[in-house]
């Protein structure tokens, strides 16, 4: 399956860690969001002791998005095929790349994040990863300023053909990625804390197109 497209730029939403307590909570907030505007991408995160019940989790989210045309990926390869996911999201270049590579592709998405090096999202590219990912909090040990986040997007942007994904952890951050040349503009936050998760969306959904185009 090829990666999701949406030029000139789309919106990859990040769930938090789910589990029994939050994942219907969360399941609708997402519906919602999915039907306010166009979200392309979605990493579904299942909590480390969920993961027996990662296929329950993940059946509401996985619903609603193949009825949005938005692909779902996961943190763990084993479970992607396991539950009808798209794809899955490793963080690394390394092993754990390798390992979700070889057994998810050609028929699942595989992209790669937490890569805090130039040589590192590189080496992910070369390797086969279908997007990158910059600036995310989670699977890093911490996030990137935007100042950097911004020049690292514009990089990419300009000299490699895989998309890259770029984690905006504010919604003054959304336009100026988007601007810079990033395929897709991840949020998670913004979504799930806001009062009317569908507004959220349709706000960030402009803020996204706004920045492509200036």
């Amino acid at each position: 399956m090829p990666p999701p497209a949406s030029p000139p730029c789309a919106l990859y939403l990040v769930t938090p860690p789910l589990s029994a307590a939050n994942a219907r909570r969360i399941a609708e907030a997402f519906a919602e969001a999915l039907a306010a505007t166009p979200i392309a991408s979605a990493l579904v995160r299942i909590a480390r002791d969920a993961a027996g019940d990662a296929k329950a989790i993940a059946a509401p989210f996985i619903a609603a998005a193949t009825a949005a045309d938005c692909a779902v990926l996961v943190e763990d390869p084993r479970l992607a095929a396991r539950i009808g996911a798209d794809g899955a999201h490793v963080a690394g270049a390394e092993a754990a790349l390798d390992e979700a590579l070889a057994s998810l592709k050609p028929e699942r998405i595989v992209g790669a994040g937490a890569l805090r090096t130039r040589h590192e999202a590189m080496t992910a590219g070369e390797k086969g990863a279908d997007y990158v990912m910059f600036g995310e909090p989670f699977g890093a040990e911490s996030p990137m300023a935007l100042d950097a986040l911004v020049e690292r997007v514009a990089w990419w942007a300009e000299i490699f053909e895989p998309p890259c994904v770029a984690y905006a952890g504010s919604l003054e951050a959304v336009e100026a990625l988007a601007r810079a040349g990033a395929d897709f503009v991840a949020v998670d936050g913004a979504i799930w804390d806001a009062a009317s998760p569908a507004e959220a969306a349709r706000r960030i959904g402009h803020i996204i197109e706004a920045g492509a185009h200036t």
